[in-house]
């Protein structure tokens, strides 16, 4: 699992050319990954392999990582004090546990140095394993990146970039010449 997520992220950074100091979002249900229904099944184990293979994936690259939760906690997400201070995220009170929150956000809460939940997030890119709906913590404006995997595990995967918005008229250019 951790090797095919991480192959999923390196064909993923390839196209969408994430660069340090981005953010990116991580939308998971563990229950979806095992073939349950979201919300069912959460497993610790295959959070673990997951964070590890982000961490490992995007720690070299300088990308900064949040976790979501689920619904029952308003889909708020996890992530190190530090970058949620730099770009002036509120901080917001709930310790995600599997039930609340999911398996991959309680693991990711227990497994950081120095944990916070914020409530909103912008981030650069992303991915949701499990249609989790991670689209509210994403920039404007959403661009898809199609990866050869359409699965992890048994749930279903999406991934996307964001870029600036284009503005202007019938007269503005949007490439250097």
């Amino acid at each position: 699992m951790k090797n095919e997520l991480v192959g999923i992220l390196s064909e993923y950074q390839k196209q969408a050319q994430l660069k340090p100091g981005q953010l990116f979002v991580i939308g998971c249900s563990t229950s979806e990954v095992v073939g349950k229904k979201i919300g069912t099944a959460g497993t610790n184990d295959i959070a673990s392999s997951l964070y590890e293979a982000c961490v490992e994936f995007w720690s070299d690259k300088g990308i900064q990582l949040a976790f979501q939760g689920c619904e029952h906690i308003n889909r708020a997400l996890v992530m190190e004090r530090e970058a949620a201070h730099m770009r002036g995220y509120d901080e917001v009170t709930v310790v995600p546990v599997r039930k609340a929150g999911g398996a991959m956000a309680s693991f990711a809460f227990r497994a950081m140095k120095d944990p916070v939940i914020v409530e909103h997030i912008q981030a650069q890119g992303g991915i949701d394993i499990g249609d989790t709906f991670i689209g509210m913590h994403l920039k404007h404006v959403t661009v898809p990146v199609r990866v050869s995997a359409r699965t992890l595990g048994e749930a279903h995967i999406t991934l996307a970039r964001t870029r600036p918005k284009m503005v202007g008229g019938a007269r503005a250019v949007y490439e250097m010449e």
